[in-house]
Order: C-alpha cells, then structure tokens, then sequence
C-alpha cells in the first residue's frame, strides 16, 4: 500500500510541475498560445494549431497529451483573442484544459509591437486509481477522483516583430490543491515562469536559421532550458535540433504543404538515467492551419512565429 501511495503521489507531483503547465513540448515554438496569453492574435490572421505527444514510448503510464489551439485578431487587429484544449493523461490520472485568452496589442513603431495578455479557465482532474494493480486485491484505500475542477488565470507580455520576439508569462498563477475525499491534500499545482524568444535570419537567398529558446522556472524544480535550432529551405521545408537542459535531445522536421498548412514531426529522446534507459524516445506530430482573406500582403508574407 506504502508502494502505490508513493507512485500516486509521484505521478500527481508530475503533473503539477510539468505536464499540466505543458513545459515539455519540442514544438514549443508552434503552441506558443499554450505558453502565454499575450500571443493571441499576433501571427494577424485566424490560426488553428493541433498537437498530439506521446512521451516516453514504452514506459508504463508515460503520459501522452494532445493540444488544440485557435487565436485570432479582433477590433481593428488591436485585441486578440484565443481558446485552447489540453487532453493530458499520466498513469491511471487525467486532466481536461480549458482556457480562454484576451491580448491587447499596442504598436511601438511601424514593426515592433507589444502585446499584453490575460488568460483565464480551468482543469477538470479525473484518477482512476482502482484501476491500479495492487499485492492485495479489493484495497478500499485506493479512490477514485472524479471531476475535481481546479480554475485559474494567468499573464503575459509578449514583445515581436516579423522577424524576432520576446516574451515572459505565467500562465497559471493559483496554485490550487489536488484534494482526496475532501481532506487529504496529495499535492497541487506549482506557480511556474516563463520565458521565450527567437529570430529569424537570413543565410542566404533560400536558406534562414531561426533559433529559439523557452526557459522554465518553478520555486519545486531546477531552471529548465530548451534551445531549439532550425533551418528553413525556401520557406518551405524546416529542419532543426534541439536540446533540453538536464533532460534530452532531439530533432525536429516541418513542410509548409501551401500558404495555409504546415505539418511537423519531432522526436526526442531522454538521456536522464531514470527514464532514457526504460523508453524508445517521444514522438510529437503538429498541424497549424492558417484561415486567410484575400488581402495580398496576408496571403503571401511569410509568418515564422
């Protein structure tokens, strides 16, 4: 009973510190609205982004989570606003994201803008903990948590331009408790920091390099960093690397099918004794679509963030 006390105790603080503030994306770059509020609206058309992870392939209750986003500019392209669904599932626990963003974009010059951004939902937490094979069979001390909803808000800046940006938010900022039977509390969410930024350069007249980091800070856990590397061949093909601090590697590739649809694959792989020696790796596939009018300069400008 000790045992499965621990694993279920384990796999909530998981959650808490990682999975439910979706720290562990390689297309971080491309799920940017799930990281800070303030992106909503920035890319100036309609974008709809769809992602599935399954980390950790072949390791027992690995968590696998999907992602779907949609953020566009309202009101004269000053306001954006954005909605996003995380399906998050680690062992026998399940958290449902629900999350709506406002941002509100002021222009410093005719390129630079800063955008600020409110974000404001909830989790729904479900744990089948009965289904949790025990030595003793019938265990009464293993209860399931059904629907327990934890709501939150969060903040952010996000400065850009069309070949750079910055950025810092804090997209949970209550740390609500994880509670069983109403009184015992197993863990809760953890306040976490982030940052980001990435430009785009040119290298020559069919190739750019466009690096891009995401660091994250939480009071329970080291600084984690993620750089990420790629190259864009005529706008059209991107092939990158990337490496996580303390954690992993791995390579990431993109098409852009048309002006609209850009699909992605990556793969990484954990090197960290615990994990890297018990999994094949984690595989993510992403798809963003762009909903465009007929404006010329929408159609055919590149958008690399």
């Amino acid at each position: 009973m000790k045992k499965i006390l621990i694993l279920i105790c384990g796999l909530l603080i998981y959650a808490s510190t990682y999975a439910q503030q979706d720290a562990m994306y390689t297309h971080y770059a491309f799920n940017t609205l799930a990281v800070n509020p303030a992106y909503a609206g920035s890319r100036d058309i309609i974008t709809i982004t769809g992602l599935h992870r399954s980390q950790w392939v072949g390791f027992s209750g690995a968590p696998i989570t999907q992602t779907i986003t949609f953020h566009s500019p309202v009101y004269r392209e000053e306001l954006g606003l954005g909605l996003s669904v995380v399906n998050d599932k680690i062992g026998p626990v399940r958290f449902t994201s629900f999350y709506a963003d406002l941002a509100y974009r002021a222009r410093l010059n005719k390129n630079v803008r800063l955008s600020f951004g409110l974000k404001g939902g909830g989790n729904l937490m479900q744990g089948d903990l009965a289904s949790l094979k025990t030595t003793e069979s019938g265990d009464g001390g293993l209860q399931n948590i059904k629907s327990l909803f934890l709501p939150n808000i969060g903040a952010g800046l996000y400065l850009f331009s069309p070949t750079w940006y910055t950025g810092i938010s804090a997209p949970k900022l209550i740390e609500n408790k994880f509670v069983d039977n109403a009184t015992t509390i197993l863990d809760g969410e953890k306040r976490h920091f982030f940052f980001i930024a990435g430009f785009v350069t040119n290298l020559s007249s069919s190739l750019k390099l466009k690096p891009t980091t995401f660091v994250k800070a939480t009071p329970s856990a080291p600084v984690e960093a993620d750089l990420t590397l790629m190259f864009i061949i005529k706008d059209k093909i991107e092939l990158g690397i990337m490496g996580r601090t303390g954690d992993g590697v791995g390579a990431l590739i993109g098409y852009n099918i048309n002006n609209q649809t850009r699909i992605g694959y990556s793969f990484d792989w954990s090197f960290v004794a615990r994990t890297g020696t018990t999994n094949i790796g984690s595989h993510e596939i992403m798809i963003r679509y762009d909903i465009i009018n007929s404006d010329p300069e929408k159609i055919y400008s590149p958008r690399y963030f």
